[in-house]
């Protein structure tokens, strides 16, 4: 059974969240990306509920019900880390684990550095590493080819062409990943109808997730993109970590994994041949499979 409910956070955010499990378990958060929202854990958080887990999935700033200011600048990373340090208070202080894809697990990533004492172990997928990803994005030209719509949903008329033709242009973010067709299908109507639904909340606030970050592929006319800099103790993560990264994903390409160890002291990595970027749609039992041990690792 999935609840929902909108969490006020002390510094004035309020985020919708949808939770399974009873208060007072050990708690797991999971995060979500672009362009999805906090239902696309539902399946996870009916499964760690019934392992005996609190599980809550927020939908980030910006998405669905949750406070989604206007200005481009409530979107960079110390915002974002700041909102889920505070809903990880509201659940007890600390987690079990922290579970993030996509944008969600680049504030993932950015709170195990932060805030390390939060949470016992990390599991990320299909969602770079800063330092990786920088790395990627400045020195090879596949990564900035394959990130190039990052550029497309930075322009002020992004959400706007978004939202044209019944989201067609979102909808390609899914199907040229074969989303509704082979043997991992599940873009169906009724997934349609979950996503239709969010989106109608607007498309402003994840947009803005774009314009406010500094890593993008570099172009002529935005030097300063190819002139970032990170230095290491930001990107360093102490967490034991899981990365399980689906190989076909055209967008963020298994390259980013090469090097992760240089950040990463305890890390383990599942790379999953036969799937995408959306890797939680696609096989969500064999994720929740590889979470399991890994949450009993050592236990």
């Amino acid at each position: 059974m999935i609840d929902t409910h909108l969490q006020a956070l002390p510094h004035g955010i309020h985020l919708s969240c949808r939770t399974a499990g009873e208060r007072g378990r050990p708690v797991l958060v999971f995060l979500h990306g672009f362009p999805e929202a906090a239902f696309v854990w539902d399946g996870l958080l009916a499964h760690f509920a019934g392992l005996g887990y609190r599980c809550v999935a927020p939908n980030l700033r910006g998405f669905e019900r949750s406070s989604a200011p206007a200005d481009p600048s409530a979107y960079r990373a110390k915002h974002l880390v700041q909102d889920i340090a505070a809903l990880i208070d509201t659940e007890g202080g600390h987690l079990a684990a922290l579970v993030a894809h996509d944008w969600g697990g680049a504030v993932a990533w950015s709170l195990a550095n932060h805030r390390p004492e939060l949470m016992d172990r990390l599991v990320i997928l299909n969602s770079p590493h800063a330092g990786t990803f920088l790395r990627e994005l400045q020195h090879n030209p596949a990564q900035q080819a394959a990130s190039a719509y990052m550029n497309f949903l930075v322009r002020p008329d992004a959400e706007a062409l978004l939202a044209e033709d019944d989201h067609r242009r979102l909808w390609a973010f899914f199907t040229n990943m074969f989303a509704d067709r082979g043997d991992f299908a599940w873009l169906t109507e009724a997934v349609k109808d979950q996503y239709r639904a969010v989106w109608a909340h607007g498309l402003t606030g994840g947009c803005n997730y774009y314009r406010a970050s500094p890593l993008r592929p570099p172009r002529p006319e935005d030097p300063a993109a190819a002139a970032i800099h990170l230095p290491h103790d930001m990107l360093t993560i102490q967490v034991p970590t899981l990365v399980i990264w689906g190989l076909n994903d055209t967008a963020l390409p298994p390259s980013l994994v090469d090097g992760l160890d240089d950040y990463v002291t305890d890390l383990t990595v599942v790379k999953v041949p036969d799937a995408t970027h959306w890797i939680v749609h696609e096989q969500p039992d064999r994720v929740a499979g590889w979470i399991t041990d890994f949450l009993l690792l050592n236990k």
